[in-house]
């Protein structure tokens, strides 16, 4: 009897703690090798105790978030960022052709290993992704989470389809495939196929996806902003005359992309209704700056920036209890 008097009452103070606690959301933007810097966040939100409630990514945040969902920890994806071959995983290189000016095998053709020509695709873009949708697959696996619905962080990843120019959010099925399609940047990734679309980078319609994090459910969204130059709403492009064209093959969509850019608009909302804005400074860094010495670079970048936001954090998580 004293032991279930003991349990009823902790339970009297801890469950309205849990319940006042608010809700964290993290939204990761896409920046290709600039995703290192994320982890640098993730890295003081671990060592300040911030728990992460729902995780939100495009392109490399996908990849960060949906790794991080799975249960790795922020060192361990500093590892990842370290030491895997980038270059090799995203170009889909073959090795055993590094010496090979020229050559062509099952109808893809190749460049010193790099494959330029897939004669038998009939999708836009030369690189399949096949080595780090595997490389994911594998992590995942070691995890136990294969899939959305065995995460231990709910997690949802931004993707658009192309010929529409919509945004679609992943929420279910597998989880390699999900993070494969958020980073197909159009033209150089093959899209992926998904309930009859083709879907490619979400950064192509939500880059910053913080209305995402909000709709799961965050009290509090963090968001860590990768894009370096500011951009610039810009003036719509008359397309009148390529528009029967775009939709006699299936890419209306696109063209009315390319004429509002939708995702503009999108990302300065999303710049305003961040709780938390994180935005890493780096000036000298691009999407393809991978390699052991800009990763490390990049993630001291992104703790720097998160130690800098950790009191408003605090602040604003004491506020909402």
């Amino acid at each position: 009897m004293k032991r279930i008097l003991i349990i009823l009452m902790i339970a009297t103070l801890v469950l309205p703690a849990m319940a006042q606690r608010p809700k964290i959301g993290l939204a990761l933007g896409g920046g290709g090798a600039k995703g290192a810097a994320e982890v640098g966040v993730l890295k003081v939100l671990e060592e300040a105790g911030v728990h992460v409630d729902y995780i939100v990514g495009t392109s490399i945040g996908s990849i960060v978030g949906g790794l991080y969902a799975a249960g790795y920890s922020a060192s361990e994806l500093e590892t990842m960022f370290q030491t895997q071959e980038w270059l090799s995983l995203l170009t889909d290189r073959k090795a055993s052709l590094n010496n090979e000016p020229y050559t062509t095998i099952d109808g893809v053709t190749y460049i010193f290993g790099f494959p330029v020509m897939d004669r038998n695709s009939r999708g836009i873009g030369v690189m399949s992704g096949g080595r780090i949708e595997q490389l994911i697959d594998s992590m995942a696996s070691v995890k136990g989470c294969t899939d959305f619905e065995s995460l231990k962080i709910p997690f949802r990843c931004v993707t658009a389809d192309i010929r529409e120019a919509k945004e679609v959010i992943l929420s279910k099925g597998i989880l390699c495939k999900a993070l494969r399609a958020s980073m197909s940047i159009p033209g150089i990734f093959k899209p992926v196929e998904h309930n009859g679309r083709l879907l490619v980078d979400g950064g192509m319609l939500n880059n910053l996806p913080v209305d995402v994090c909000r709709q799961m459910g965050a009290d509090i969204v963090i968001a860590v902003d990768l894009q370096q130059n500011e951009q610039k709403p810009r003036k719509k492009t008359d397309l009148n005359m390529l528009s029967g064209l775009a939709n006699m093959f299936g890419f209306g969509g696109i063209l009315e992309w390319i004429t509002n850019r939708p995702d503009i608009d999108k990302y300065f909302e999303n710049v305003k209704q961040a709780d938390i804005y994180i935005h890493p400074n780096l000036p000298d860094a691009d999407a393809s700056s991978f390699g052991n010495k800009n990763a490390a670079r990049m993630i001291q970048a992104g703790t720097a920036a998160a130690k800098g936001q950790l009191p408003a954090l605090r602040a604003l998580i004491s506020k909402n209890k």
